[in-house]
């Protein structure tokens, strides 16, 4: 029954706890998953379960509700992927719900708060999508946050392993004449996400993680072929990336994983005839649902106040310059007219 316009209230039967608890769920992920997908908000005594949001989305929240206890009933083991593929029949477009109390972020060695409203928009897209990208200077945050976001998820049980990403490309110095295999050759440019994971974990625990393989560093060519479950994977440095790489990365996210992309496409390593992958991500998947964008400026930065001042310093170099070059072209094909 109703019992106020925009919450709809209803009893599963029969009551069976077992049944219940393959519902929910292990912490409530398959709740949490509807409610993320639908933009609703799922509350339940027992049996009893209170849905409240828009009218369409809550009356496609109790369908699939009542539809996922029924799969219970011959003791089948619901898993996410199931409540995945029901999602995506009931044709609803995922949906973002806005949390009203102040975003934090829990880590083994404490708390990490977004500063300002771009960081804190970056941290609810990465918990409502399944693929993010943070795009903007360095000293934003982007890749520190999204370290916090994997830790945090990997504290609750709510994947298996995280995935540290780059690609090897050579920005200034040849990675052939460093020592090692192209693992180690690329660890040294994961630096600020070992930095991150240390402080969050602790370097003992880090190091145990890392021999255990819950916490691999993969070089982007080693993705090739791997479809990742239950993993969160960051891709650091994506601006160079080519379009054919970043296809193949976001092709491997599989069931139960969440994917960060960062990156600065003022910062491309790439030859100059090869065109950015991310850049090209950015224009094909705009609006796509399911895929968080946050775009970062100088004004996000928290690093030292010079850095947010260098930042801005080069924007209106590369503006100038570019306004410069524009102007010689269109002088250089007002010449060519006036002659013929």
């Amino acid at each position: 029954m109703n019992t106020q316009p925009d919450s709809l209230q209803f009893d599963l039967e029969p009551i069976d706890a077992r049944r219940f608890a393959e519902l929910c769920g292990q912490f409530n992920e398959h709740l949490k998953h509807i409610e993320n997908r639908l933009g609703i908000r799922v509350s339940n005594r027992g049996q009893s379960f209170t849905l409240s949001g828009e009218d369409e989305p809550v009356q496609t929240g109790k369908e699939l509700i009542e539809r996922l206890y029924a799969e219970t009933a011959e003791n089948t083991h619901l898993t996410p992927e199931m409540v995945h593929l029901l999602l995506q029949e009931s044709g609803m477009e995922p949906q973002i719900v806005e949390e009203e109390q102040d975003i934090v972020i829990r880590t083994r060695k404490g708390l990490v708060r977004p500063r300002g409203k771009n960081q804190q928009q970056y941290v609810k897209t990465i918990t409502s999508n399944d693929i993010n990208f943070g795009i903007g200077p360095a000293g934003t945050g982007k890749t520190y946050l999204a370290v916090a976001c994997a830790v945090q998820a990997l504290e609750q049980e709510e994947i298996q392993r995280i995935l540290l990403v780059r690609p090897a490309v050579e920005a200034g110095e040849k990675l052939g004449f460093l020592p090692g295999d192209l693992s180690q050759k690329i660890d040294p440019y994961l630096r600020p996400l070992y930095d991150a994971l240390y402080e969050m974990l602790g370097f003992d625990r880090v190091t145990r993680l890392i021999e255990k393989n819950v916490i691999e560093v993969a070089p982007l060519a080693y993705m090739r072929g791997r479809t990742l479950n239950n993993a969160y994977i960051i891709l650091d440095e994506s601006q160079n990336t080519t379009m054919e790489q970043m296809k193949m990365f976001l092709t491997r996210i599989g069931f139960g994983s969440t994917a960060v992309i960062t990156g600065d496409i003022t910062q491309v390593d790439l030859p100059r005839n090869v065109r950015s992958g991310l850049r090209h991500a950015m224009e094909v998947l705009e609006g796509v649902p399911g895929i968080g964008m946050t775009q970062f400026s100088s004004r996000d930065v928290v690093r030292h106040p010079l850095v947010q001042r260098i930042v801005e310093a080069y924007d209106r170099h590369d503006q100038l310059t570019s306004a410069t070059e524009q102007n010689s072209v269109n002088k250089s094909h007002a010449g060519k007219g006036s002659h013929n």
